[in-house]
């Protein structure tokens, strides 16, 4: 759309609880400043104070946006058929606010308006947002929400590593990857190295098949042979209790969250096998 289609250009500076805004009329091209709650009443009746004023003409609408997800006040205005949303990325922004702003910092207000003179001299380098359909919608949704957990994962595994080095760092060698269901196996079987220990050699070779562990039969005898020798990294009971503890209760953490990501994995590939998205 050309400059003279748009009734009044906004700017909009999200965060989770309020967002600051600024918006400038086409006709006077004076300013105005405010901040917007977020909640869904508040979205509403703001969107619609703007298509009251402005008569229903189209309005353009800049707010940053990340790389990883569009925001959820992006979702909230979409549905409004006079409000263009112009998503601005945030390394632009980043670059942008250092031009005027040295220093780099954030700051909300200062951020509003430098969005909204992005919005309104480079806005030929912005791509408005395009109506999606359901289904690509929920696709997005769905992929968004599992790296969420993905990011919780990866968390939840680097508690578990820093729990295991300080009484149990051998575990680190025997387990593989954290974040696999074979882990979340053996620690919730034998949280310490006593406990290892106290388990027939044959009991626990039988656990590696069941897991269908890819580890040959000569690596697996070294790796049992590894386990009776091995030496406590501590004897110190409060350590090691305390910290078994704490491993077996982020265990139980990390093996929901694998089986959300798996759910979230078989839903994705569901619908995107079901109605695959062309461009």
């Amino acid at each position: 759309m050309t400059e003279s289609q748009y009734a009044a250009f906004v700017a909009i500076d999200w965060a989770d609880q309020e967002h600051t805004w600024a918006i400038q009329a086409s006709l006077d091209g004076k300013r105005e400043t405010g901040t917007l709650a977020h909640t869904p009443e508040a979205i509403e009746s703001w969107a619609m104070d703007l298509e009251r004023r402005f008569g229903g003409q189209p309005v353009a609408v800049a707010l940053e946006q990340s790389e990883q997800s569009k925001g959820p006040l992006v979702f909230a205005l979409t549905k409004f058929q006079h409000l263009v949303i112009y998503p601005v990325h945030s390394g632009t922004l980043a670059n942008y606010r250092k031009s005027f702003h040295p220093s780099g910092a954030k700051h909300d207000p200062v951020d509003t308006q430098l969005i909204l003179e992005i919005l309104i001299r480079h806005r030929d380098k912005l791509r408005p947002v395009q109506p999606e359909t359901e289904q690509a919608r929920t696709l997005q949704f769905l992929v968004e929400e599992r790296w969420k957990l993905v990011d919780e994962e990866t968390a939840c595994t680097n508690r578990l590593t820093a729990h295991l080095k300080m009484y149990f760092p051998q575990a680190l060698n025997w387990v593989g990857q954290l974040g696999s269901s074979l882990a979340v196996a053996f620690l919730r079987r034998w949280p310490t190295l006593a406990e290892l220990q106290r388990a027939r050699p044959h009991t626990i070779r039988t656990f590696y098949d069941a897991q269908n562990s890819r580890i040959g039969e000569e690596v697996l005898g070294q790796r049992i042979e590894a386990m009776i020798k091995a030496i406590p990294a501590t004897q110190d009971t409060a350590v090691v209790g305390s910290y078994r503890m704490a491993v077996l209760a982020w265990v139980g953490v990390l093996e929901n969250l694998l089986k959300a990501i798996q759910a979230y994995e078989d839903r994705i590939d569901e619908l995107a096998t079901a109605h695959p998205i062309t461009h």
